[in-house]
């Protein structure tokens, strides 16, 4: 029973998941959590895991059992989608994903009479909603988050349209993907096992490359064609649906469909929009001089920071839409939802800065997290030369305040005496 779980053995996991930036609160729904997922010997099994991709011959020697042994384990895990494994140079390996995104959204992307469903959702909705330590942990926590959102691209002037990025088009992310993968919304399916979902697209949770490949294989999300997906992306358009995606430049693994009453980012972004949960894109909404006042924008607004004002303090007057710009994501939907064309997506005065890739936004959340250390130091399973090379290369590019930290953190000599030779080689 998931409420009578012995408490040290899903500690343990927890301790595991909390050396990552993004971990898990530790409370008494986490352990419940855990137990449904993971049996008590699972749990004692991977809380001995490296942070970093592994393969079966070193998870072997971390429980000390045979490669075949641990290769039947870790393939049974990544069956569930508590692990994700991939293939690295012909080699298969796995890598243990965060809570979220990661294996608390994966037990929801698919219908599976494995575990209690309904249940499941219940405890996440208690732990993730009502109750605010992990939330804010999430979304809250240094300047570095896991998301960001994309502009809808339709709704930008020719003007615009030819400055945008690729990695800030979702379109971009979807034709360049290795895969691709469909599976159930997590969040409005997590909502449905409540009575609570809205009428939004519910198969439409997008992944991309190792992640989508990892959960094609293990049959929790269906491959499909960048055709396909684009189609379920101006689907999306169509519902109104925010797109949030990985906060990274290169090798974006999700892109969420987010309703306002359903998701997680959004429903984030509308309690804490001042502690800025949320990445925004590079464009904010304005209002044009021809806002007839109609309201439309302010049902569609994904985190409600639309409001109507009159022209004069004492209610008088003309009433026009006026935008919260502190609290706007820039996603576009508003615009989208004029008729009259009253709405534009301008670029934003400062442009928002976002990792090169999963490593650079990794180092830079552990950063800010002060769990740097256990990026570079991982204690279950010694990083490879190449893997600590990379991962120094990424520190080596940061500003130099921000290497003053991390040397800090870790109080390596080595990294300081790299940080130091930097400067003096290529200045500050």
């Amino acid at each position: 029973m998931a409420h009578r779980a012995p408490r040290s053995s899903y500690r343990n996991l927890t301790d595991r998941l909390n050396l990552f930036s993004q971990g898990a609160t530790p409370s008494e729904l986490l352990y419940q959590i855990l137990a449904l997922l993971f049996s008590r010997e699972e749990a004692e099994l991977v809380a001995r895991l490296p942070i970093k991709p592994f393969t079966a011959g070193q998870a072997a020697k971390s429980w000390k059992v045979s490669p075949k042994d641990a290769e039947r384990t870790l393939q049974r895990l990544a069956g569930r989608a508590l692990l994700v494994d991939m293939c690295v140079n012909g080699k298969t390996e796995y890598v243990l994903p965060p809570p979220m995104a990661g294996f608390f959204e994966f037990a929801l992307m698919r219908t599976r009479g494995d575990i209690d469903q309904t249940l499941l959702s219940e405890l996440y909705e208690q732990y993730i909603t009502v109750e605010e330590d992990f939330i804010r942990q999430l979304f809250l926590t240094g300047k570095t988050q896991l998301g960001r959102v994309f502009v809808q691209e339709a709704v930008l002037g020719a003007e615009h349209s030819l400055h945008v990025l690729d990695y800030e088009r979702a379109t971009e992310v979807i034709e360049t993907a290795s895969d691709i993968g469909i599976g159930l919304c997590y969040c409005r399916h997590k909502r449905q096992h409540q009575g609570r979902a809205c009428s939004a697209e519910m198969d439409i949770c997008m992944t991309f490359n190792t992640v989508a490949a990892s959960l094609i294989r293990n049959d929790y999300a269906r491959r499909v064609e960048a055709g396909e997906c684009k189609e379920l992306l101006h689907k999306a358009w169509e519902q109104n649906l925010a797109q949030f995606g990985e906060n990274v430049q290169n090798g974006v693994n999700f892109i969420c469909n987010c309703c306002s009453c359903c998701c997680e980012a959004m429903l984030a972004a509308q309690r804490f929009g001042h502690e800025h949960p949320v990445h925004t894109s590079n464009f904010i909404a304005r209002v044009e001089t021809n806002c007839s006042g109609c309201g439309r924008c302010l049902a569609a607004c994904p985190v409600r920071v639309i409001s109507l004002e009159t022209e004069r303090a004492d209610g008088s007057g003309r009433k026009r839409a006026w935008i919260d710009e502190e609290l706007c994501l820039g996603c576009g939907v508003c615009a989208r939802n004029c008729r009259i064309g009253a709405l534009s997506m301008q670029p934003r005065e400062k442009r928002v800065i976002t990792p090169v890739n999963s490593t650079h936004k990794a180092v830079l959340m552990a950063l800010e997290r002060g769990k740097l250390q256990n990026l570079i130091f991982d204690n279950q399973v010694l990083w490879s030369h190449r893997a600590l090379a990379a991962m120094f290369g990424v520190i080596l590019k940061l500003p130099p305040v921000k290497r003053i930290l991390a040397s800090e953190q870790i109080g390596s000599r080595y990294l300081g005496a790299l940080c130091e030779h930097f400067d003096a080689n290529y200045g500050s």
